[in-house]
């Protein structure tokens, strides 16, 4: 009977997560409903796992032991235009499902509205709204809905007693109790941004529309039973038919799976003869490549390599730069196509990472591109398979704490001002009064059902289908211009669609960009390419060691430096186990700790306390530390006698969302039941246990690890030999962990002389000449991007510019676009002071009389010079100047410190002072903030001294709390040098912001510091 459900998935609308919706019709006896979300079919693969899952066979699975019945679920959708409901389309199969899918997968493509009649519909049934249309007007498949508050209506409503067979029984479930009634009030406010006591009544779901037994529903509608037995009729012959986990993906690339299969074998062995020519052991790796061939035959899994292969092969026709990484870098197959550049033999990577006979998730290649590649690669593969087989993988982003506390207040009607403040500081608010006491209650109810906000784009999956993808969901179509799944990557593999992880990455782009440098500025063609070479480049391990890797992928930022610094790295295989040791999951849990003890005493001859022994002898090479994804997977199959599917839903299950899984429960009960059969200690099983818990998800696969490194090395060989050109690179891919102030301050450092914007010299982007980088005009703050562009555009087609006013002449602009351009030099060539030739920019537009800059010059002479009285100007103007348009100075900085501070101490000197107090003065690159495990807040931060060289600080609780940052800016630091596997750092115990000469530097200076890219590169 229950035609209308929806869940937390009718954005702002709902309030039932999945499983709540579930446990309500389980609590009410109900054995099939219709989910029918707001203009979309996100929830139903989700449902139809729990209904699998918690099957009456598998015995008692609510709260309470209550013993569940079958559940049944058929698939629709509600279509709304703005706060109008239209109609409600369900399924009777899974034809009218794809038929659904694709009506309003047309309309989000087109961007059409919704039409108040429903399409002529073959397979699907139709439910409008009470007196929405006349009985006598509908089709065969189309009804009316009456729900329990208009059946008073419906009693008056004369052609009821002649189509009575076109009027169904509709109560919509929404929520399950009063107060998930409030939710979707404030869901509806902060929808509709107005406040909640203005929100119209039209715009809510009625206060009644929650689930209840059939017996008690069929009650409400006792005097009017056909309309019972109408919906009930609807149900029976509605019918989703879905086998989950069933490969759905694309079968064949090229017409049949043993063509596929020819292919594969003939590529391998080609790819084979070229990686390994002269491998130690070739019978060895013969027998690795057949049993991975075998597996991924066994498995289906050939088209997926061959998408794969045709996609890279494809990509290196067009010269685009990729990297091949994730689990697939497990793979020798996968090596020996070129789908990735690690090779597995040389690091014992776990091919059963990847895939195994017993896996039934299914695996994903990631393959990173250049982030200004990755629409033509999108492009190619909607093209090759077909638009109907391929869309993009969605995602559901879900409210957070402070941003629901932000949207609450506005419903309730706080002004800004008491908003910033009950964001910032929760506590003191908490409890100011009943409204903030409202808001902070039902933020926590929110965040705590882990509610969906909306849909976006994954960062990178894509899926081929072998049916149309309209088969399983309908399809968005955000700005990016590419249709996207309604689902998100979990219920893909519960459906059995798998992914690719197509990447974009700014790593890549500054590989590139440099190389043009390069050979542009030195005429050198360079090969980034030759990764043995790297390997064994003296400057490259120099740069590793002395963490000298600012800008360098992966490994710039401070707390990267300060542990290849702290390893001695100069090896890749050290550099590799460093990617996932900084991880979140390892450094945590103090495994990260461990290890850098170990590696050190393993250096100088000395032994380590081992977990057990088992555990040293399956991670030898990382001295018994859990490190890899990999370990996770080898741990539980030969440590706990897990099976490898068990130990693989072991290892996803760190994930998070599978946490809450029934499977991974299940496993993680029989992995203590097997340490304890096995005879180990309850110390050892807890503590490998804990190792594994703490991954959290966090970790990489070895082969990420490895891909990662490999990049690293590409990024650390160009700046060792190509410094200046490595900078410009990374400065154009606006993709580093610093602000790009910091870069240009790098390129200074290493030789570099940095020059403002120059009509003549300087392009959109920033380039090189020799050893002097021009600034490009992308960087000004207030520049059109037209005018940005068209300087040099326009100068590369008609010459360099000779005076202001030719310049004004043949560029349309306005005045304050070319005050912006005089204050920051651009015109220097003229030889003219900033004063100067503010005066004629004001005469030019001052005169009425100018010309359009489209009306051509006929002689192209230049107006008479009037005599200026001579105007002072303070040096220091300049560099507040490049403050205000750029957001940094070009020059040294520590000039404009108002006082002479400078401390007692430079950054080179701390080795020297290990275990003293200093007093150092420093201009802050970056910060970051942690917390204690007893969830103090604490910080890191990063500065360089007025040599330019850089130091790192520690900020523990007490003097975090005690003197905060305060912006960007100078600061003067008192404390303790402390020392850590050769790492000094600064212990600060008191830092105070020192002021700067400029009060209009100063406003700068206030603004909140800019830690750079969280997620780097």
């Amino acid at each position: 009977m229950y035609l209308n459900c929806h869940t937390g998935f009718s954005f702002k609308y709902g309030t039932l997560p999945v499983l709540s919706l579930f446990e309500e019709a389980q609590r009410c006896g109900v054995h099939k409903l219709v989910i029918t979300e707001i203009n979309n079919t996100a929830s139903y693969i989700e449902m139809l796992r729990l209904c699998s899952e918690r099957s009456p066979q598998q015995g008692p699975r609510t709260p309470g032991g209550k013993t569940t019945h079958a559940l049944e679920i058929a698939v629709g959708v509600e279509f709304r235009k703005d706060h109008e409901l239209l109609y409600i389309a369900i399924a009777k199969n899974n034809a009218g499902f794809e038929e659904i899918n694709r009506f309003l997968s047309y309309h989000n493509r087109e961007d059409k509205p919704l039409p108040d009649r429903a399409p002529a519909f073959e397979n699907v049934f139709v439910v409008y709204t009470f007196q929405k249309w006349e009985p006598e007007l509908l089709r065969d498949f189309e009804f009316v809905g009456v729900r329990i508050q208009e059946l008073n209506q419906l009693a008056i409503y004369a052609p009821y007693a002649e189509y009575k067979h076109k009027f169904v029984a509709l109560h919509p479930v929404t929520f399950a109790n009063k107060t998930d009634f409030n939710i979707h009030r404030l869901l509806r406010s902060i929808h509709h941004n107005t406040l909640l006591s203005k929100l119209p009544e039209h715009y809510q779901a009625q206060p009644n529309e929650m689930m209840m037994p059939a017996d008690m529903l069929a009650h409400h509608f006792q005097h009017y039973p056909d309309l019972i037995q109408n919906a009930e009729n609807i149900l029976t012959h509605c019918h989703l038919d879905f086998t989950l986990k069933e490969d759905k993906n694309k079968k064949n690339v090229h017409g049949s799976v043993e063509k596929d299969w020819q292919l594969l074998e003939e590529k391998t062995w080609e790819g084979y003869a070229v990686r390994y020519a002269h491998h130690d052991n070739p019978d060895e790796l013969a027998e690795r490549i057949n049993r991975e061939l075998r597996i991924i035959r066994s498995k289906n899994f050939c088209s997926y390599y061959l998408i794969a292969y045709h996609l890279i092969s494809f990509a290196k026709q067009k010269g685009y730069d990729f990297v091949g990484r994730g689990s697939g870098a497990n793979s020798v197959v996968a090596y020996c196509l070129g789908i990735t550049n690690v090779d597995p033999i040389e690091l014992d990577l776990y091919f059963e990472r990847f895939l195994n006979e017993e896996r039934t998730s299914p695996p994903d290649f990631d393959i990173d591109f250049s982030w200004d590649n990755r629409d033509e690669i999108y492009d190619y593969i909607f093209n090759a398979y077909g638009m109907d087989h391929v869309c993009l993988l969605g995602t559901h982003t879900t409210y957070k704490y402070r941003s629901i506390l932000r949207e609450l207040g506005k419903v309730f009607g706080l002004p800004k001002e008491e908003i910033d403040a009950m964001v910032e500081e929760p506590a003191q608010y908490r409890n100011r009064d009943h409204i903030t006491e409202l808001i902070f209650k039902y933020a926590g109810y929110i965040v705590e059902k882990e509610l969906p906000a909306n849909i976006s784009i994954h960062a990178g999956g894509v899926l081929i289908t072998e049916k149309p993808i309209y088969a399983y969901t309908a399809t968005e179509l955000p700005p990016k211009g590419y249709p996207v799944s309604h689902f998100e990557m979990h219920n893909a593999e519960d459906m059995g669609i798998y992914k690719f992880d197509i990447l974009s990455q700014r790593g890549l782009g500054h590989l590139k960009e440099t190389v043009k440098h390069v050979k542009r500025n030195q005429g050198i063609d360079v090969n980034i390419h030759q990764f043995n070479v790297f390997k064994e480049d003296e400057k490259v391990k120099d740069l590793l060691r002395n963490s000298k890797a600012m800008g360098c992928f992966y490994v710039e930022s401070p707390a990267m430096r300060m542990l290849l610094e702290k390893l001695r790295c100069s090896d890749y295989l050290t550099l590799v186990a460093a990617s996932s040791i900084i991880r979140p999951g390892v450094a945590s849990s103090g495994m990260m700790r461990a290890y850098i003890e170990r590696f050190h005493l393993k250096q100088n001859g000395g032994r380590y306390e081992s977990i057990h022994p088992k555990m040293d002898e399956l991670m030898a090479e990382t001295y018994g530390v859990m490190v890899y994804q990999e370990d996770v997977i080898k741990v539980a199959n030969k440590f706990a006698d897990l099976t490898l599917t068990e130990a693989d839903v072991l290892r996803r299950g760190m994930s998070g969302k599978y946490r809450s899984r029934e499977e991974f429960q299940r496993v993680r009960d029989r992995f203590f039941e097997n340490c304890a059969r096995i005879g180990y200690p309850q110390h050892v099983t807890d503590r490998v246990w804990f190792e594994i818990e703490s991954f959290s998800g966090y970790s990489f696969a070895k082969g990420h690890s490895a891909s990662y490194a490999v990049e690293s090395y590409q990024s650390l060989y160009l700046k060792a030999h190509y410094p200046l050109e490595f900078m410009v690179g990374v400065i154009n891919n606006f993709g580093g962990f610093y602000r790009t102030e910091f870069y240009f301050h790098e390129a200074r450092m290493n030789g570099a002389t940095i020059e403002a914007p120059c009509a003549n010299r300087s392009h959109y982007l920033t380039t090189i000449d020799g050893t002097t980088i021009f600034i490009g005009f992308i960087h000004l703050k207030s520049l059109e991007t037209a005018v940005a562009k068209e300087i040099s555009e326009e100068r590369l087609r008609n010459g360099d510019y000779k005076s202001l006013d030719n310049f004004l002449r043949r560029i349309t602009l306005g005045l304050e676009q070319i005050r912006i351009l005089i204050r920051l030099g651009t015109f220097r060539f003229t030889g003219k002071t900033k004063q100067q030739l503010l005066w004629e920019a004001m005469l030019y537009f001052g005169n009425a009389k100018q010309r359009n800059k489209t009306t051509a010059d006929l002689f192209d002479t230049e107006p008479k010079n009037y005599p200026l009285p001579m105007l002072q100007r303070n040096p220091l103007e300049d560099a507040f100047d490049e403050i205000e348009l750029l957001g940094f100075p070009l020059c040294n900085p520590f000039p404009l410190i108002a006082s002479p501070e400078r401390g007692d101490t430079m950054a080179r000197d701390l080795k020297s002072k290990h275990g003293k107090q200093v007093h150092i003065v420093g201009y802050v690159i970056t910060t970051k903030n942690a917390s204690t495990l007893k969830s103090q807040s604490m910080f890191f931060g990063t500065f360089y001294d007025e040599r330019g060289e850089v130091f790192d600080t520690v900020h523990f609780p007490d003097s975090a709390r005690k003197y905060p940052f305060r912006g960007r800016g100078f600061y003067s630091l008192k404390g303790k040098v402390t020392e850590d596997f050769g790492v000094y750092t600064v212990e600060v115990s008191w830092m105070d912001k020192l002021p700067i000469v400029n009060k209009r530097a100063e406003e700068f200076m206030r603004e909140g510091l800019m830690a750079g890219n969280a997620n780097p590169h």
